[in-house]
């Protein structure tokens, strides 16, 4: 597979995954702020400093009010990473490989991008109505998963784009997590009180996590939060299921076996998985959340330039340098000329 191919199908799906995972940022907080006494600034620059976007945003909007966060992280055309923005870099990686993808995959894409479009361009209707708007794009997320794992032969393509979805899923649900550690819980003195369980409901539900925590756990705690949504290995949105799963599509592309590696992106992926399989939650809680958290993107950062380095990374074709004649060479074609050679 050419990898122009392989990195449009990679990044179409990292760009969809992204944007769902930006509406449950969103809505996560505004579910929040009908509990909060205060829709106050503190409650929203969270969401932008948690998408490294700071600086940015800050040159662009003069506060951090929830019609602008809203607005950056939802319409920005100029924004890479808004909502608008992912689902228009998803259709334009689609559109380069129609050839690849199914054509209900194209149909199911485009229909999430101009929902989103016509919303941006009326973003009033957002404002009116903003978890259904939010639904609507982790239903479209929902919806094209499930249309790429129907419609597309489960082959390298198909790898690579499974690939993508998981690294992305395994990135947005630490960054989930620690939005309420680093930073929802406006004052230690809610610690154990139904505001901070409330806050817990309101995170396990943001990564559609809360019904089977529940099967699972019964009551909210923290420790049993973190532990299910890091390290469980059947969840879907869990990290350690997340990364398993990357690993299998990995290994899938090169054909190596599990407990090997040829290149960089296996043997970082490999071992991260490995680390996690051997961690229990009270060693995390020893660490800091935070900490380990913050590693742990770091981590996944450093997956993704392996795996550009292995197979989107484009390397001139190596050539033979070329030597420029000197006088002595000169010197010998001229006697050549003279006898005749």
């Amino acid at each position: 597979m050419l990898s122009r191919v392989a990195d449009s199908v990679h990044w179409m799906t990292r760009y969809i995954e992204r944007a769902e995972n930006v509406a449950r940022f969103v809505d996560v907080n505004l579910h929040l702020m009908l509990d909060l006494p205060h829709d106050t600034e503190q409650q929203w620059e969270p969401l932008i400093r948690t998408t490294g976007d700071r600086e940015l945003f800050e040159r662009r909007y003069n506060s951090y009010s929830a019609e602008n966060v809203i607005r950056f992280l939802s319409f920005d055309h100029d924004y890479d990473n808004s909502i608008y923005g992912c689902a228009n870099r998803a259709r334009e990686n689609a559109r380069s490989v129609r050839d690849v993808i199914s054509s209900e995959m194209w149909t199911e894409l485009n229909r999430f991008y101009l929902m989103v479009r016509g919303t941006a361009f009326d973003s009033g209707d957002v404002n009116y109505a903003p978890h259904e708007f939010f639904e609507q794009v982790k239903l479209a997320g929902h919806l094209f998963e499930g249309v790429m794992d129907a419609t597309m032969s489960h082959g390298e393509a198909w790898h690579f784009g499974h690939l993508g979805r998981l690294l992305e899923r395994a990135d947005k649900t630490t960054r989930i997590l620690d939005m309420k550690y680093f930073i929802l819980l406006p004052d230690v003195s809610y610690v154990g009180t139904p505001y901070d369980n409330i806050q817990w409901a309101a995170l396990l539900q943001s990564a559609s996590a809360l019904e089977m925590y529940r099967k699972r756990y019964g009551r909210i705690s923290p420790r049993a939060v973190v532990e299910f949504l890091l390290l469980d290995k059947d969840f879907p949105r869990a990290v350690r299921h997340c990364l398993r799963a990357a690993d299998d599509s990995l290994r899938s592309i090169t054909g190596t076996i599990t407990g090997t590696f040829v290149n960089r992106a296996e043997q970082r992926l490999g071992r991260l998985c490995a680390q996690l399989d051997f961690t229990s939650t009270d060693e995390i809680m020893a660490v800091g959340v935070h900490e380990f958290l913050d590693q742990l993107q770091t981590e996944l950062n450093e997956i993704g330039d392996a795996i550009f380095e292995a197979f989107f990374a484009t390397e001139p074709i190596p050539t033979e340098p070329v030597r420029l004649p000197s006088e002595e060479d000169e010197e010998a074609d001229m006697q050549l000329q003279s006898q005749g050679g």
